[in-house]
């Protein structure tokens, strides 16, 4: 079990209850530009409009004083926690990780570089107060080149044709979930968790705010084309049964077209025209059919192990900060 440090409250700071309202969950790597400022402007917006809340800050394996600096923040408040990974578990599994480990009754997460807007943190409480299960910021544009916005785009049109369930477009996970969401989801143990997909496969109440979305405040983004890619086609796996059976519906085309070729032999056959040809794509197409309704069967076997073997650790923790101890 990782160590737990604490600590008493520092004067004029109040001491954050077994059960706060909010909890923000804040995911960084290499944010030492940021990560001041963002739990700044977090205390900022929540202060006068929450009675108790928590951030958290879950470090992937950061290069940089992130860590550091978080620590800092850590003895000096009470209500900054800090998680750090003991290596890079990818930009699924860390922030749901960090937000399974929240108490709140609510919990919000955000990224560390403001391209998450702070401002938009008042309306989120106001709207789980008054009864919304999940609160979704959403970018009114994205700022990429012509490649990433293609694959993006692509992406969101194969999750809509395949997916099990619509995913919101511009949605990145920005928001704040009511703690039954989140229990929910923790239930489902998805070791690769696409968590915005989740929180739309949950069926709780969903309403979205757009935002324009801000420029980067510091440091570079952790982010290219390839983990960009790699977020995708995990998304799109993770969030589509249907596409597992994909090579079903392959094979049910090529059966038809397979018989179209046998209708085509029989009449060239008896009109005295040649007919091989027509036998010889008939052949082929069989094979592709039949190779086709395997793969779409170990396919669904593949899915059904999937949903049989759910059952291993999101991240392993080098270190917590500023968690209660846990009896």
């Amino acid at each position: 079990m990782p160590e737990t440090s604490t600590g008493s409250a520092p004067i004029g700071v109040r001491a954050v209850p077994a059960i706060p309202e909010v909890s923000v969950v804040i995911a960084c790597r290499n944010e030492e530009d940021n990560a001041e400022a963002i739990a700044a402007a977090v205390i900022e917006k929540l202060e006068p409009i929450v009675p108790s809340f928590e951030i958290i800050f879950i470090d992937n394996e950061s290069q940089d004083r992130t860590v550091e600096i978080v620590k800092g923040m850590c003895l000096r408040d009470p209500r900054i926690r800090l998680i750090v990974n003991t290596r890079n578990f990818g930009q699924m599994r860390s922030p749901t990780y960090g937000i399974y480990q929240a108490s709140g009754k609510s919990i919000i997460s955000m990224c560390a570089d403001f391209q998450d807007s702070p401002d938009l943190l008042p309306e989120f409480v106001r709207r789980w107060r008054a009864g919304t299960d999940i609160v979704l910021g959403v970018r009114e544009s994205e700022r990429s080149g012509l490649v990433l916005g293609t694959v993006r785009e692509l992406s969101y049109k194969l999750q809509k044709r395949f997916g099990d369930y619509p995913i919101i477009p511009n949605a990145t996970g920005f928001g704040i979930y009511d703690r039954r969401v989140v229990d929910s989801i923790r239930a489902m143990n998805e070791p690769q968790p696409f968590f915005r997909g989740l929180l739309v496969e949950t069926g709780y109440s969903i309403e979205t705010i757009s935002f324009a979305r801000p420029q980067r405040a510091g440091g570079r983004s952790n982010n290219n084309f390839f983990t960009l890619l790699d977020f995708a086609l995990n998304g799109l796996a993770g969030s589509s049964k249907n596409l597992l059976r994909a090579p079903l519906y392959a094979a049910f085309l090529i059966a038809v077209i397979t018989c179209i070729s046998l209708v085509g032999a029989l009449v060239s056959a008896f009109t005295g025209h040649s007919w091989q040809l027509w036998l010889f794509a008939a052949l082929l197409e069989v094979q592709f059919g039949l190779l086709f309704g395997f793969l779409g069967l170990l396919g669904v076997q593949v899915g059904l192990i999937s949903e049989r073997t759910r059952n291993q650790p999101l991240v392993l923790e080098r270190e917590r900060v500023n968690f209660p101890q846990e009896s």
